[in-house]
């Protein structure tokens, strides 16, 4: 099978740095390459990946202006019209706009989708005629977000679990980790409370984000609690520096308030054997299994409360567990069998 994978312009494939779903783009390609079929991607120039042929487009700068998005649109819009025969399968992680010269013609379309979708852009492709075209979310949480206008399907997102490596702690002298930016609705305050109330050790990872008011909030409520001991803060991490910190942790502390569609940072911990504390809402629920990769609770105090039965769940386990249904070559079939 020949396949065209899209993405707006902006980040590099592989990203250096930030990308979430260029980091998808790189994984999905891969395997469709390992599988045996014929791989071209549609993304930033300047972007490589080992078996694929590169089209590139548009410029690296995230993100991008309106003038980039108009000019970025029209780009793919004469490829796909030039090549709309080319292929047997596109499958877009960019802007549902990207498929409209294509919507009524006989190639397979998957509209992957990983945040919020828009109810209105949906109900725009379906007045239109269309012909195979398979919108996908990372979780029936999202996917609602959409209005389930259309062919709709929830296929997970994926991480490459080899590239995570399993770690045995001991429970007792164990630090806890919170990875995620630092803004007020991802939680770290609270992870610092849990820290404090409990006396257990706390690492925080991730970035600071750029805008004031979450500036204001990491000098007034994490920075002034930040030891060195009891409670570290180790920066932005990368890939490396992310399986150490979460394969040292014996829980990841995931106190968001914000509606994730998914959370990647939580497959990552599982497949490190690292369970997951989070709160009952938006996806959590599809993501944790209870009592096996880690525990939803209802608030600050049943997180605490819940803290002395992680040590009874199997890392082993917890990450066959989860292996099972985000490994990217387990999700690389999902999207296959929507097109077969």
């Amino acid at each position: 099978m020949k396949i065209l994978i899209v993405m707006d312009p902006g980040i590099l494939v592989p990203p250096v740095g930030y990308g979430g779903h260029e980091r998808l783009v790189e994984m999905f390609a891969l395997e469709y390459c390992r599988l045996g079929h014929h791989v071209d991607l549609l993304v930033t120039k300047g972007s490589k990946v080992e078996g694929c042929f590169v089209h590139g487009y548009g410029k690296v700068g995230f993100p991008p202006t309106n003038w980039q998005r108009i000019k970025a649109i029209v780009y793919v819009w004469m490829f796909l019209f030039k090549n709309k025969s080319s292929y047997d399968l596109v499958h877009n992680f960019g802007r549902l706009a990207f498929l409209f010269p294509i919507l009524n013609k006989p190639v397979k379309k998957i509209m992957t989708y990983g945040r919020k979708i828009n109810a209105t852009n949906i109900e725009s492709v379906n007045r239109i005629k269309s012909n195979n075209v398979f919108f996908t979310a990372p979780s029936v949480y999202c996917m609602n977000t959409g209005g389930v206008i259309g062919n709709w399907s929830v296929v997970y997102n994926a991480i490459d679990f080899t590239k995570y490596t399993l770690s045995m702690v001991d429970g007792d002298s164990a630090p806890m980790i919170f990875l995620g930016r630092l803004e007020y609705l991802k939680g770290a305050h609270e992870a610092i409370e849990i820290s404090k109330k409990t006396g257990f050790k706390l690492i925080i990872a991730g970035n600071i984000s750029n805008i004031p008011e979450e500036i204001e909030y990491f000098k007034r409520q994490i920075e002034p609690h930040i030891d060195g001991d009891l409670i570290k803060y180790v920066g932005p991490v990368n890939d490396l520096q992310k399986n150490y910190y979460l394969g040292l942790a014996k829980v990841l502390l995931f106190p968001a308030r914000t509606d994730e569609a998914f959370g990647m940072v939580m497959v990552e911990a599982m497949a490190c054997g690292t369970p997951v504390l989070a709160y009952n809402h938006s996806a959590m629920p599809e993501i944790i299994e209870s009592g096996i990769t880690g525990f939803l609770v209802e608030d600050l105090k049943e997180m605490i409360e819940v803290l002395d039965q992680i040590e009874f769940i199997d890392r082993k386990l917890c990450r066959i567990h989860a292996e099972n249904r985000f490994d990217v070559k387990a999700v690389t079939q999902e999207y296959l069998k929507l097109v077969k």
